[in-house]
């Protein structure tokens, strides 16, 4: 027993100095007491604030959205990594895809563009499977993603009037840039398409700003980017009811745009593709800014010299009008009459079909037979 109590007191000793340094008297025992109590206040100070930044950050990012958004090697393959991990390395890959390139030069291929579209081949296919969880950090970082690649300004095209204006027999524009270009907007398509996508969420980073920009792109001369950027508009339309009214807004903005002021736009019959399928969906009786649409928007439409590029997809959505409300018909004939093209045979050729459409769709609705019939 007494054996083990010697044993003992040599390591209370060596406790006791690592407590006092110093090795002094019992004043210096006291200073120091009063330093460990001072280190005690500063160590809960730490504690406390560290507690406040912990709640602040639960408030902004809550654990739902904090989940998964530790960086990731994004060069990593998605089998390479564990499930917990793969959501993390999305949106590593996300924000690897942010550097732009450049393919003005043909023959300028780099190292850095192959690994950039390699990895979009990666994330569209991760998307396709259902993998991807489009938390918020997830949502935020692929609307950033295609913010950077696809919103741009297109350089001014020179317009040449040795036509008459009409310039849609010119041979399209191919952009060089496409091979990434309509990866970025399958993952955008996938993105807006996705099931469990919520929607409350979404419309935050998919917002009035995000949708301009995206119907600045609709003036492309590349036609593969008109006919990408018209699913993906149609998708947004359905998925994101709340900004419908915007986008019939903003659309209309661009035709009284289009009509009154330039006659210069590359994708007047792309949106009037949308616009074709949107008024299909109008619930009867028709809304005034429905007919306002058509009034203003549409009737005018026959005005542009370009009528030619757009006027099947124009017809058709005067039909639609036409098939919601019969007694829209005589603005639509009053409208056709109004723009009447009286030295253009070509354009004349056109209004004349479309009035016999209306027309007939006329008296279809009226269940009236044919003339002559």
């Amino acid at each position: 027993m007494l054996k083990q109590i010697l044993i003992k007191l040599p390591r209370k000793l060596q406790k006791s100095d690592l407590l006092d340094s110093s090795g002094s008297d019992s004043g210096n025992h006291t200073s120091n007491s009063g330093n460990g109590a001072e280190c005690t206040n500063i160590g809960n100070s730490i504690s406390s604030r560290l507690s406040v930044v912990k709640r602040v950050s639960s408030a902004v990012f809550p654990a739902s959205i904090m989940v998964g958004v530790e960086a990731v090697e994004p060069n990593l393959s998605f089998t390479d990594v564990s499930i917990l991990q793969k959501q993390s390395l999305f949106i590593s890959k996300l924000n690897l895809c942010c550097e732009v390139s450049d393919f003005s030069d043909p023959d300028k291929t780099s190292a850095e563009q192959d690994l950039k579209h390699q990895t979009l081949i990666e994330l569209v296919d991760f998307v396709s499977t259902g993998s991807a969880k489009f938390n918020e950090p997830a949502i935020a970082a692929m609307c950033k993603m295609c913010a950077v690649n696809l919103f741009r300004v297109f350089p001014p095209k020179y317009w040449s009037n040795s036509i008459g204006g009409e310039v849609e027999d010119e041979e399209p524009m191919f952009d060089p840039s496409w091979s990434n270009l309509q990866l970025v907007y399958d993952l955008l398509l996938g993105f807006i398409t996705y099931s469990s996508l919520d929607a409350k969420v979404a419309k935050k980073y998919v917002d009035h700003s995000f949708i301009s920009r995206l119907l600045d792109l609709f003036d492309s001369e590349d036609p593969r980017e008109r006919d990408c950027l018209k699913t993906i508009l149609h998708r947004i339309y359905g998925k994101l009811m709340v900004h419908r009214p915007f986008v019939r807004k903003a659309v209309s903005n661009i035709i009284y745009r289009f009509v009154f002021e330039t006659e210069r736009h590359n994708g007047i019959a792309e949106l009037l593709e949308i616009f074709g399928s949107i008024i299909s969906g109008f619930a009867v009786p028709l809304k005034e800014e429905h007919k306002m649409f058509l009034w203003k928007a549409l009737i005018p439409l026959h005005k542009p010299k370009l009528v030619r590029v757009y006027h099947q997809q124009l017809t058709f959505c005067v039909v639609q009008f036409i098939d919601k409300d019969p007694k829209l018909a005589d603005s639509v004939i009053k409208g056709l009459l109004k723009y009447w093209p009286v030295t253009n045979s070509q354009k004349e050729l056109m209004f004349i079909s479309e009035l016999e459409e209306v027309l007939e769709y006329c008296i279809l609705l009226k269940q009236l037979p044919l003339p002559g019939g």
